[in-house]
């Protein structure tokens, strides 16, 4: 029966040709985003016609950004943000802003509106935090303090861009393209009162988000990773990602991209964010490949002949213009030329966001067709230059490293500034290390090496057992069980050592890599014995509950447990019995 496959077709043309060209890309030593680019001027209307359709790619690139946005929002640290802040805040919003006039400036002289200068500007003033992370970590510099500052100085780009993505709608009537959804209702009021709406209702999604979410979806999200189904647990973290992108633009009237970019900062704090991230991210590379594809269909290589000054001077910006504005930064902020010369390299591209930022602008009417393809080709052509651009700063350091008097005029004076970053940012990492430690109970390795009765399961039904567990701490001297209370949980020692008391008798003591508390869970009973810490101890509690029901999924383990109870109970009334009178 005949039916259509218009959007099979997309995704199968797309996918295959990202594939093709993005492998020959990376044989070329170039970012395979670049392929992907490539594929999509292929593929788009301008070079092969109808392959694919247009407006289907355009709504799976939106899927695309939604989980680029989730992923970014995923690995979000405030904590390294602000080790970072005195270099990163203050030069990123003072590079956009620069870079931003000085485009604006130079479209005046083409001729352009303010919109599409403004659009342009920032488009251009936004480097891609996906080509940076992958230079850096060609390079391992991604733990560096440079390389974290470079990370830190494009989040706070990242952030104003997701603010310009809120505020362009509102403010597009204004700038000579079409209103928003939103700004139809208020044309007639003043930009105060336009902007001030939209801003409140922002406000409220955010305070909404990062009130609500941080109680809910991690609750929530490891209440699913309890059932072990992984499948169950990736269409959770994608329910969460699109369904909150979707309710945030439905609801509240901002982007998909706040909404997932929130959705996964939410997340973030949750101990199953690596798990999280881990499952998306293949759907988050496909679909955004699709993005990239989508992106490349609407790029005129014409363009390269019909306005070859105009590609050039964009080219400059990206390349020359923002990073020299960079780097004049960094040194008047008091910071070592090396760490100036790795912020600029890391600049001399474009990607994604501007990408998002000229699409909205073509959207709005603030840009024409001619602006968006300078962009795609800025990014092309910066993507493509920009080993070369970190291969000369590396260069260049090195240079000054090597010449005495050059090090101490650009080196040495600043070292105390980047020192200052180092232990902030050694700080902040001792502190995500504590707050770990604090919730960690076992990783799976570690639950089957210190108690082997759980060594029989396979990795993924100890993962799911671990996630049953609760840290639980005691001093010395503190009663973790009294006899007669009820039994409500079982306790594995990781730390410290307990003592076993029956009416005031000394039954024995346990230490790290075994438990106690399952005699009376398994009886049914009341507690019969006290157990009491001997020393600082630190514990993984099961609750009787997750107990029964782990138990009833592995039989064995219970019959293990039963023995060794039955044991314990013998040993104990011998213990009683030969107890003087």
């Amino acid at each position: 029966m005949p039916h259509d496959i218009t959007l099979i077709s997309t995704i199968a043309a797309s996918l295959v040709l990202a594939a093709i060209f993005g492998f020959v890309a990376q044989r070329l030593r170039l970012p395979p985003l670049i392929g992907y680019l490539v594929a999509g001027v292929v593929v788009g209307p301008i070079v092969s016609g109808d392959i694919a359709d247009g407006a289907l790619a355009s709504q799976l690139a939106e899927i695309g950004v939604m989980l680029m946005m989730f992923g970014v929002g995923l690995h979000f640290s405030v904590a390294d943000l602000m080790a970072v802040r005195r270099v990163a805040i203050p030069g990123a919003v003072g590079q956009i802003i620069i870079a931003t006039a000085m485009t604006a400036i130079l479209t005046q002289v083409w001729g352009w509106s303010l919109g599409a200068g403004l659009v342009l500007g920032l488009s251009l003033s936004v480097a891609s935090t996906v080509v940076l992370l992958k230079a850096l970590d060609r390079r391992n510099a991604i733990t560096t303090t440079n390389g974290r500052i470079s990370v830190g100085w494009l989040i706070v780009e990242d952030l104003a861009m997701v603010l310009a993505l809120v505020l362009l709608p509102a403010l597009a009537g204004i700038l000579g393209g079409v209103p928003g959804p939103d700004a139809h209702a208020v044309s007639d009021q003043s930009l105060l009162a336009n902007l001030g709406i939209t801003l409140a209702k922002v406000s409220a999604f955010i305070a909404i988000a990062l009130l609500v979410g941080p109680v809910v979806l991690p609750r929530l999200l490891r209440e699913v990773a309890r059932t072990g189904s992984r499948e169950l647990f990736t269409l959770a973290v994608l329910a969460m990602a699109i369904g909150i992108a979707f309710a945030a633009a439905e609801l509240a009237g901002v982007s998909f991209a706040l909404g997932a970019f929130f959705a996964g900062m939410v997340l973030n704090k949750s101990e199953l964010s690596h798990k999280a991230a881990a499952n998306s991210l293949p759907l988050q590379d496909a679909f955004g490949v699709l993005f990239f594809v989508s992106v490349g269909m609407l790029f005129d290589p014409t363009v390269l002949v019909r306005e070859p000054a105009m590609v050039a001077a964009v080219l400059g910006l990206i390349l020359v213009g923002k990073s020299a504005v960079a780097i004049i930064i960094v040194l008047l902020l008091g910071y070592p030329l090396s760490t100036a010369l790795r912020v600029a390299a890391a600049l001399a591209q474009i990607g994604e966001f501007s990408f998002i930022l000229g699409g909205m602008g073509l959207g709005l009417g603030l840009l024409d067709t001619e602006g968006f393809n300078l962009i795609l080709a800025g990014a092309l052509f910066s993507i493509t230059l920009n080993p070369v651009v970190f291969a000369g700063a590396d260069w260049l350091s090195a240079r000054v490293r090597a010449s005495p008097q050059l090090y101490r005029r650009f080196e040495e004076r600043q070292a105390s500034a980047l020192e200052r970053v180092r232990a902030d940012l050694d700080a902040a990492r001792e502190q995500a290390e504590r707050y770990a430690a604090a919730i960690k109970t076992f990783s799976p390795e570690e639950l089957a090496a210190a108690f082997p009765l759980f060594a029989g399961l396979t990795p993924e039904q100890r993962e799911t057992l671990v996630l049953h567990f609760q840290p639980y701490m005691a001093a010395p001297g503190e009663r973790i069980i009294r006899a007669g209370d009820p039994a409500d949980a079982l306790y594995l020692i990781s730390k410290g050592e307990v003592e076993v008391t029956v009416n005031g008798q000394r039954i024995n003591t346990r230490g790290p890599g075994e438990f106690f508390g399952e005699m009376a869970l398994l009886s049914g009973d009341r507690r019969s014995a006290d157990v009491t810490a001997l020393d600082y101890s630190r514990f993984a509690r099961l609750s009787g509950r997750d107990f029964h029901r782990f138990l009833s999924q592995y039989p064995e383990i219970r019959t293990q447990i039963a023995a060794l109870a039955d044991q314990r109970a013998a040993s104990a009334g011998q213990a009683l019995q030969q107890t003087p009178s």
